[in-house]
C-alpha cells in the first residue's frame, strides 16, 4: 500500500519542511530495500527512511532508530563516503511522478562546494534510490543492465535518465478547464479517462474525485453531459485544494486490513478512518501494520527450513513404506519352509511357480510360491531364508529412522515457528548460529563486534506476574534454565510445536494462569485454534537431555490446560507489553 503521485507532492513539501538545511550526520541500511539518513538540524535530529520495497515503496521520517546491518553493504558505504556531513539543499519532486529528489551540499577537494543528488523512484516493483552528481550516476541500489531492460539502464558513469514521461497534466499547474477538455476527449469510462488525463492520480484520487462528483465510477464519458462535467470540474479543483492543506488518513477494514492510505481524506471508502498529523506518521504506521520490515535473511532461511521440512516429510513415505514391507517378513519365512517340507518332490529348474499344502494352514490351504529357475530348490530355500532375515533385521532400523525424522520435522517446524516470530537481527542470528549448529547451513559469519542477546518478550498480567515468552530454541533454553527460577511455572503447548512460557511466580492465581496458558497458544502452531492442549509445571521439574537439540526438553508432574485465545488477544499484549 503506497501513496500515488498526486499525494506525494504534500508529503515532499512536508520533508522539505523539516530537512532543508539539516546536516547528513549518518547513514545506515536495514535491509536490500530500506536505508535511513540521519539528519541534525538544530535542536532537533530526524530519521529519513527511505525504502524500495516493492509492496511500499516511500520516503518519510521515523519517530524511532531502526535495526541496521551488522555489515553495511557496498551502496550504503558510497553514500557514506559521498554525503555524510552534507547538508540538504532541497528536497523535490519531479512534477507529480512518484519520484522524489534530494539534493546535498558536501565539501569536495579543494574546499568546494559539489551537489550530489539522491533520487528515490518508488515506482512498485521498479522502485530503486540512485546517487547522482552533475547529471551522473554515481551508484545505485538496483543496477539495471540492457538484460533487464531495452528501455532505460542504470548504471555507474552513465546520464541519468528520467523514466519515461507520460502526456498527463498536473492539477496544481494547469488549468482545470484544461484538463476537462482532455478528460472530454477520452472515448473511455471516467475512471480511465481522469487517469489518463491527471498526473500522478492513482485507483484512490480517481475514485475520490468521482465521489465527490457525485457520479458512478463505470460510467462513460460519451454518458455524460454539462451538468455532469461542472460537477466533475468543482470535485477537481475541491481535491487539488484538499491536498493543499492534507489531512493524512488511511481506511482500515474491520480485521484491520488496510483498504487505503492518502494525503487527502477518502469518503467513497466504507471502513475505519484514521487520520494523523503527518504524511511520515501515516506512513510509518502503515509500515507497522502491514509488517513491511524483514530482517536479513530472513526468507533465505524460511525457504531453506522449508526445503528441509519437506525432505523429511517425503523420507518418512519412503521409510514407512520400506517398514510396510518389512512387516511381511514372515511371508519369506513360510515359503522358505514350505518348499524345505516339499524340496524333495520338486525338481531343480523345472518350475517358475509351485503351489503346495500351506504346512501352517490347518485347513490344508494352498500356497504358490514363485522360483527362480536358474537356482536350485535348496538355493531357493536358502534365498528365501535371506530375504526374511534381512527384513526382520531391517525393521528395527527403520522404525528407528523414522522417529528420528519425526523428531527431525518437529525440530524443524520450530526453528519454521520461530522464523515467523523473528522480528530483529538479532533474532535472525540466533536462528543462524542454530542452523549452522545444526549442519543445515554450511556457512560461516564473518566476525564482527558482539551483539547484546536479544532478550524474551515480557508481558505484564492484570495481577503484576511477569510472564515471559521465547522466541526461538535459543531462547526458549535461556529461558526455561537460566532466567526462571525453580519455582516459576513453564507452559508449552500440549504435542505442538510452540515457544516456552514462563510465569515469575511461585503462586501463581487462575487468572493469570489462563492468561499464561492463552499466551502459550498464541505463540504456537495452534494460534487461532480453540481448546488448545497446553501443559504447565514448575521449572524445576523441566530438563533438558544430554546432547538434545536447542529447545528441546522432558519433564514430568505436568497437568494439562484447554484454552481457547479470548477476543483481542493481540491488542491486549501490545498494551501489556513491557
Amino acid at each position: 500500500m503506497n501513496l500515488d503521485g498526486f499525494s506525494m507532492r504534500p508529503l515532499t513539501l512536508e520533508l522539505e519542511k523539516f530537512l532543508v538545511g539539516g546536516r547528513v550526520d549518518k547513514i545506515t541500511q536495514q535491509n536490500k530495500a530500506n536505508l535511513t539518513l540521519t539528519i541534525r538540524q538544530p535542536g532537533k535530529t530526524f530519521l529519513l527512511r527511505i525504502s524500495t520495497a516493492p509492496q511500499n515503496p516511500s520516503v518519510h521520517i521515523l519517530s524511532k532508530a531502526p535495526e541496521n546491518l551488522p555489515e553495511p553493504p557496498t551502496f550504503c558505504m558510497v553514500l557514506r563516503k559521498n554525503l555524510e556531513g552534507g547538508r540538504i539543499a532541497a528536497v523535490r519532486q519531479h512534477e507529480l511522478d512518484r519520484i522524489i529528489f534530494i539534493d546535498v551540499d558536501s565539501i569536495g577537494a579543494g574546499g568546494k562546494i559539489q551537489t550530489f543528488t539522491l533520487a528515490a523512484e518508488l515506482i512498485g516493483k521498479y522502485s530503486n534510490l540512485i546517487l547522482i552528481r552533475d547529471g551522473q550516476i554515481v551508484d545505485a541500489l538496483k543496477k539495471i543492465g540492457t538484460n533487464s531492460s531495452r528501455v532505460r539502464t542504470v548504471l555507474p558513469n552513465q546520464n541519468y535518465q528520467m523514466p519515461p514521461a507520460q502526456e498527463k497534466f498536473d492539477i496544481f499547474a494547469t488549468d482545470i478547464e484544461k484538463i476537462l477538455e482532455h478528460v472530454k476527449a477520452e472515448d473511455l469510462r471516467l475512471d480511465k479517462a481522469i487517469m489518463n488525463s491527471c498526473q500522478g492520480f492513482g485507483p484512490q484520487s480517481v475514485r475520490e474525485t468521482i465521489f465527490l462528483a457525485g457520479l458512478p465510477t463505470e460510467i462513460k464519458i460519451s454518458e455524460l453531459d454539462a451538468a455532469d462535467f461542472d460537477s466533475l470540474k468543482y470535485a477537481l479543483i475541491e481535491i487539488r485544494d484538499a491536498a493543499k492543506n492534507p489531512t493524512p488518513c488511511m481506511i482500515v477494514a474491520d480485521a484491520g486490513k488496510i483498504l487505503a492510505i492518502s494525503a487527502v481524506k477518502l469518503n467513497y471508502l466504507r471502513g475505519e478512518i484514521r487520520t494523523f498529523e503527518t504524511l511520515s506518521e501515516l506512513l510509518e504506521t502503515a509500515d507497522e501494520i502491514a509488517g513491511s520490515y524483514v530482517p536479513p535473511d530472513k526468507e533465505k532461511f524460511s525457504k531453506l527450513v522449508n526445503n528441509e521440512l519437506r525432505r523429511a516429510t517425503n523420507k518418512i513415505s519412503v521409510l514407512e513404506n520400506e517398514l510396510a514391507a518389512a512387516e511381511n517378513a514372515d511371508d519369506w519365512r513360510i515359503r522358505a519352509d514350505n518348499l524345505s517340507t516339499y524340496r524333495y518332490q520338486l525338481k531343480d529348474h523345472a518350475d517358475d511357480e509351485i503351489t503346495v499344502a500351506n504346512i501352517y494352514s490347518e485347513a490344508g490351504e494352498k500356497i504358490s510360491i514363485p522360483l527362480d529357475r536358474r537356482l536350485t530348490v535348496a538355493a531357493n530355500v536358502q534365498t528365501c531364508y535371506k530375504k526374511y532375515d534381512k527384513l526382520k533385521r531391517s525393521t528395527k532400523f527403520i522404525t528407528e529412522q523414522i522417529e528420528l525424522c519425526r523428531a527431525e520435522i518437529f525440530y524443524l517446524e520450530s526453528i519454521a515457528h520461530a522464523l515467523t516470530a523473528s522480528t530483529t537481527i538479532a533474532d535472525i542470528d540466533e536462528i543462524r548460529t542454530e542452523l549452522i549448529a545444526g549442519g543445515y547451513l554450511k556457512e560461516s559469519r564473518k566476525k564482527s563486534a558482539l551483539s547484546k542477546k536479544p532478550q524474551p518478550l515480557k508481558f505484564i498480567a492484570p495481577d503484576g506476574t511477569e510472564i515471559l515468552v521465547g522466541k526461538n530454541n535459543s531462547q526458549n533454553d535461556r529461558l526455561t534454565f537460566k532466567i526462571a527460577a525453580p519455582d516459576d511455572l513453564w507452559l508449552h503447548t500440549k504435542d505442538i510445536t510452540g515457544s516456552h512460557v514462563i510465569v515469575r511466580s511461585s503462586n501463581v492465581s487462575d487468572e493469570t494462569l489462563l492468561l499464561a496458558a492463552e499466551i502459550a497458544a498464541h505463540f504456537s502452531k495452534a494460534q487461532g485454534s480453540s481448546k488448545v492442549p497446553v501443559d504447565y509445571v514448575q521449572c524445576r521439574f523441566v530438563k533438558k537431555p544430554s546432547g538434545a537439540k536447542p529447545g528441546f526438553v522432558i519433564f514430568t508432574n505436568q497437568r494439562t490446560i484447554y484454552v481457547t485465545e479470548r477476543e483481542g488477544l493481540e491488542k491486549f499484549l501490545t498494551a501489556v507489553a513491557d
